[in-house]
């Protein structure tokens, strides 16, 4: 999510964290932010540090997931010169640079039993030690810690420090998964759409299809808010008219977009070239009472339709995946496969 997205939302549970937030903002003491991957975790971080007293010092972000577990105490609490193979000068770590400021967490889970105990120091006493090094260096540093993974059981079974648990969650904000934020999915797509529209020099904003609004309503949402996000602007840019809603989504990027003609046409209510298309002129040469594969003879009616609607708009592409209802990407996918590119030329 990008920053001025943070706070669109309508929902009960989703208006219950930030107003949390807000309320926790202007404490010194540390907050732990539970919550799914694309929930906006780190946004809430920049919340509390910027409705607090600290909102003009640094906002530190640090994930304790991205680095080799041999790196992460360097990271948080520098090193001296020498300190280990590669450390040609002294550098400070996360926690000298968010002094004064608010150090942010993320996946807290994943830090070693070793950088726990730095940690837990580093909370009780206000202060670090560099890698190193023998001497402590003061800081004042609000912490902000973020986890997906479920804390309190990680410290029943040993893997996490429950003394630096009972530090850090002064206070315990859980944002709420997309799928249960209800009303908040067409207000987030609504918004991501006119955005991207407006990027794309949309004259207007078309909206969804009501089939398509019912897809992102049943969508389970694993990624949250930052696969919706993504999920919206891809359908957006994929759509080649403003002029008509937007009719088709793809959650997986990693899928063809194409869906077979059969299905797509048995959707629709309205095609006007296809009644056109069936006429006796539009039929494959093909005799197909000695075709038994179903699917064989589908796609040779297929070909059949959408040559008769090529030829008719004059091989128009756009005219032509317009009057049979499917996408541009949809209709060149149909040329393709029945290599009516190859004959045309």
């Amino acid at each position: 999510m990008e920053r001025e997205n943070q706070f669109i939302g309508q929902s009960g549970a989703f208006l219950d964290a930030v107003e949390r937030a807000s309320r926790a903002a202007p404490m010194r003491r540390p907050v732990l932010v539970i919550g799914e991957r694309g929930t906006g975790k780190e946004l809430i971080a920049e919340r509390l540090h910027r409705l607090s007293e600290r909102w003009g010092e640094p906002l530190v972000t640090m994930n304790c997931a991205a680095l080799p577990e041999t790196l992460i105490e360097a990271e948080l609490f520098g090193h001296e010169a020498g300190a280990f193979t590669g450390a040609t000068r002294a550098r400070e770590g996360r926690f000298e640079e968010a002094d004064k400021g608010t150090l942010f967490l993320d996946e807290l889970g994943t830090l070693s039993m070793a950088a726990q105990e730095r940690l837990l120091r580093a909370v009780e006493y206000g202060e670090v030690t560099r890698i190193g090094s023998s001497r402590p260096v003061r800081v004042d540093v609000r912490i902000v810690a973020a986890t997906n993974e479920d804390l309190p059981r990680l410290a029943q079974e040993g893997t996490f420090r429950a003394d630096l648990l009972d530090r850090l969650s002064f206070e315990v904000i859980t944002l709420p998964p997309l799928r249960v934020r209800e009303g908040d999915i067409g207000v987030l797509a609504e918004y991501f759409g006119r955005r991207m529209g407006a990027e794309l020099e949309w004259e207007a904003w078309p909206g969804f299809s009501d089939h398509v609004q019912q897809q992102l309503e049943d969508h389970p949402w694993p990624g949250n808010v930052r696969e919706l996000r993504n999920v919206i602007e891809r359908a957006v840019y994929r759509w080649d008219n403003w002029e008509t809603p937007i009719g088709h989504v793809q959650f997986d990027p990693f899928e063809s977009p194409w869906k077979p003609l059969e299905s797509e046409v048995a959707k629709r209510t309205h095609v006007p070239d296809f009644t056109d298309a069936v006429s006796h002129t539009a039929r494959p040469t093909a005799d197909l009472d000695n075709i038994d594969d179903l699917r064989s003879a589908v796609d040779l009616h297929e070909r059949g339709i959408v040559e008769h609607a090529l030829g008719k708009h004059r091989w128009n592409q756009r005219q032509t995946a317009k009057a049979l209802g499917l996408t541009y990407d949809q209709l060149r996918h149909c040329i393709k496969k029945h290599g009516l590119m190859e004959e045309s030329d």
